[in-house]
């Protein structure tokens, strides 16, 4: 497995991100070795809060919660995805899988030997964390989301019902069908909103300056790093003729089903492509029942950069009344 690693310059002086950087390697497919960044703010022995980003983001996206919460006393953990922000960059989208990440980042928790996680996931963070959390479930204490999703391979109606609700049905079609298309992507610019055939309402952040979208893009010198950014929207389990290839996101749903544990909801409402879903995790997962959610009516996809203090300030307010 070829892989790249950007250049630590790229990462210099970015706005609202003066955070240590930390590493570990966990095992690729072909017997070698792939080194995940992660942020690591807080005391060592403190409650471990622990951030996954989505698509094509890395954990600059957090950086309005970090400080929220390392200041409410807790040891907040957000890691960088592989093929994403500074971790290793396999360069072959047949290099990327969904079962592959899950893997990766259930290696990431175990070398740690985190105990006692709250953990907060979006977008991709949820479909690839909600399977971490749930396949170390003994390391689990509750779980947030916000404008995440676990499609459910036993029955996808649910989904597609929830779905309905949706401001734009079409708009993750619209997105598959643009970035199927790509060979480069404007990361800074999805982002913001910003690319003129990617007009998704609710998507993107309009309110992003030149350093945050250059920010955004810092993780990709070129596109030969881009492999993974590329790839993950078609890796989604959208179909059913696509059930067979997720058995890992049934499993998950099985554990789910039964999940007693506290489980909140945060959700943007305004986001066409996942602010619907929160529907679904209420009305399935038990631990969800009677919890305070939340919903933002503007809230955008990327809502860690419209609500972020907010939302942090959710975590510790769950964490201290579950």
């Amino acid at each position: 497995m070829k892989t790249l690693r950007t250049p630590d310059e790229r990462f210099e002086n970015l706005p609202d991100y003066p955070f240590a950087p930390h590493y570990l390697e966990v095992d690729d497919t072909e017997g070698g070795h792939l080194r995940i960044h992660y942020v690591d703010e807080g005391p060592e022995n403190a409650v471990p809060v622990v951030l996954f980003h989505g698509e094509p983001a890395w954990s600059y996206l957090y950086r309005k919660m970090i400080p929220v919460l390392v200041q409410a006393g807790f040891r907040v953990l957000a890691p960088d995805l592989v093929g994403f922000g500074k971790s290793d960059k396999p360069t072959e989208k047949t290099d990327y899988s969904v079962e592959r990440h899950i893997t990766y980042m259930r290696s990431w928790m175990q070398q740690l030997d985190l105990q006692n996680v709250t953990f907060f996931g979006q977008d991709w963070g949820s479909l690839i964390g909600l399977c971490v959390c749930a396949f170390e479930q003994d390391r689990i204490d509750r779980i947030m989301l916000a404008n995440g999703g676990l499609p459910d391979p036993r029955n996808l109606q649910k989904m597609f019902q929830a779905g309905a609700q949706s401001p734009d049905a079409m708009a993750f079609a619209k997105w598959h069908q643009w970035i199927s298309q790509r060979e480069d992507l404007p990361t800074g610019k999805i982002m913001a909103n910003e690319v003129p055939d990617l007009k998704i309402e609710g998507f993107g952040c309009a309110s992003l300056s030149q350093g945050e979208k250059a920010a955004y893009d810092a993780p990709f010198p070129d596109s030969s790093y881009q492999a993974g950014a590329l790839v993950f929207p078609l890796l989604a389990l959208n179909s059913p003729k696509q059930v067979d290839q997720f058995p890992f996101f049934a499993e998950a749903w099985e554990i789910y089903d039964n999940w007693e544990k506290p489980f909140l909801t945060a959700y943007g409402k305004a986001d066409p492509i996942l602010g619907w879903f929160d529907r679904v995790f209420q009305e399935c997962v038990p631990g969800a029942k009677g919890q305070p959610h939340s919903e933002f009516s503007d809230g955008v996809h990327f809502i860690q950069e419209q609500y972020g203090p907010e939302l942090a300030e959710i975590v510790v307010k769950f964490i201290g009344t579950t």
